[in-house]
């Protein structure tokens, strides 16, 4: 059987290489999701664009404020316009402005990307990790303003390097960088300055967070011992980068001068590298000035926070005294005088009603206890108490009976409604009451529904015009019969149906 690599620092380094390759995920995702646009953008290289986005947020952010949204998108469209010239403006500005919002992931809720990986422990056990990180941000500015700033991922997909020491990788670079121009080798040197230059940012990115992390609690950050030992070292990293530095940038220009002079387009190629890599190390030496000025402003900024947070004033809060200025002037009172006092006191002073999770640890335990099982068929109902109602209806059963033998007419034979109430009153004196009733109902007679149930045939009953002659009764004699209904129809309709 085939073990894993032996040691945590084998593992260590199987599982760096598996974040930075994480990292470089989002960047694939997009060549991968570009069909599900609108249109034809399968000519666009969008991982390309990308690198570029990252890399022109990065190079455009200061210590303080970061890159323009605008400025990178315009930044972008020249490249961008290269890989398709005969498309639209418009398409290439929409590119531009998918690519930078995916790099933020907009879509997401707290815009941060997430990748599983898995690692060994000291005993040997396979573990899945989630590794939870984010390629260019959104922070405020002054006025209201948003910046745009990348973050250590963003900086190490860009260099193309893993997850290293930002020391250790600034002063190989730098050596790297010597020796290459020492050697006239301006092509690579440029990259390597590119690279130098990445570092330098990131460095001040992790200042930058170490002293705002300070700004919002001083307790947050290790003051004593971690911060100190990082400012020193700091400093004589840029003492040293200094020195290297100036070092190269004469060695740049002698190089440059030394170039002979003519119309080989190699000399005027060696000529040009060495004018972009003057350029690149004064930005790299302006960078570390600026680099420079913060680190000897944190000490000063970690006393200031820490007197401020310290020796702030407590919020102020108005209490209340109960007993001295509610009970004790009220107990001598008469009652009638004193509850006046203590309703308007509890009417208000009570207030709102107190939410049931007022602090963010009671919001945790709701939102971390388990359901309680319930059973499958729920909670068991309670018995109920059952009372039989009395029976208040006015007609009995066989009053309903006989009114209904009373109006079951021949279809051929129908009859006035005073007849019947007089047949019906010789029965019974409250029948004609329910006769009546039956009567004016079969007025407006529900023949579609007595259709669709399949009955046979239906009361009905029509006014035509005669007034009802009667003691008890008044209004229309009307003229109630049975009608037939076609049984054939209402069965082939549902045949139909069926």
């Amino acid at each position: 059987m085939t073990r894993p690599a032996p040691g945590p620092a084998a593992d260590e380094g199987l599982a760096r290489r598996l974040r930075a390759l994480a990292c470089t995920a989002p960047l694939h995702d997009l060549d991968a999701r570009k069909a599900n646009l609108a249109g034809e953008y399968g000519v666009y290289a969008m991982a390309e664009v990308a690198l570029a986005a990252i890399d022109l947020v990065t190079l455009h952010m200061d210590f303080d404020t970061g890159a323009d949204h605008e400025q990178i998108v315009a930044r972008l469209l020249p490249r961008i316009a290269a890989q398709a010239p005969r498309r639209p403006a418009a398409e290439h500005e929409r590119v531009a402005r998918w690519v930078l919002e995916n790099l933020i992931n907009v879509g997401s809720v707290d815009r941060g990307f997430r990748a599983v990986y898995g690692t060994f422990t000291a005993d040997g056990d396979y573990v899945r990790r989630d590794y939870d990180f984010k390629l260019i941000e959104e922070v405020p500015g002054p006025g209201g303003t948003v910046y745009l700033r990348t973050t250590d991922e963003a900086v190490n997909v860009l260099v193309g390097a893993l997850d290293t020491d930002v020391t250790s990788a600034q002063i190989a670079a730098e050596v790297k960088l010597e020796v290459l121009i020492s050697r006239g080798r301006l092509a690579d040197a440029q990259l390597a300055a590119e690279q130098a230059r990445y570092r330098t940012v990131q460095y001040a990115e992790t200042l930058r967070k170490t002293l705002d992390a300070t700004r919002r609690n001083v307790r947050a950050v290790d003051w004593l011992r971690a911060v100190p030992d990082m400012i020193a070292e700091a400093l004589d990293h840029v003492a040293d980068r200094y020195r290297h530095e100036n070092a190269i940038l004469t060695n740049i220009r002698r190089a440059r001068d030394e170039a002979e002079t003519g119309n080989d387009p190699k000399t005027a190629e060696h000529k040009r590298r060495a004018a972009e890599l003057v350029d690149i190390v004064k930005d790299c030496i302006r960078r570390h000035t600026q680099l420079q000025s913060r680190l000897l402003e944190a000490g000063p900024l970690f006393r200031a926070e820490q007197d401020r947070q310290a020796f702030a004033p407590p919020t102020a809060h108005a209490g209340l005294d109960l007993y001295g200025q509610l009970v004790a002037p009220v107990l001598p009172l008469p009652v009638e005088q004193s509850t006046r006092v203590t309703d308007a006191f509890f009417a208000k002073g009570t207030g709102l009603r107190t939410p049931t999770a007022v602090r963010v640890g009671d919001l945790v335990e709701m939102l971390l206890t388990p359901p309680q099982e319930r059973e499958h068929l729920g909670a068991e109902m309670p018995e109920p108490d059952l009372i039989a109602t009395p029976d208040d209806s006015r007609f009995s059963e066989e009053q309903l009976d006989a009114a209904t033998a009373l109006l079951t007419l021949p279809p051929d034979a129908p009859r006035r409604l005073s007849g019947l109430l007089a047949e019906a009153r010789r029965q019974d004196p409250e029948l004609p009451y329910l006769v009546a009733l039956m009567a004016v109902h079969a007025a407006s007679p529900p023949v579609g529904t007595a259709y669709r149930q399949g009955e046979e045939q239906l009361l009905f009953a029509v006014d035509d015009g005669t007034e009802l002659v009667d003691a008890e009764f008044g209004g229309a004699d009307l003229i109630v019969g049975t009608a037939l209904l076609d049984a054939a129809g209402m069965a082939a309709e549902r045949s139909e149906v069926a």
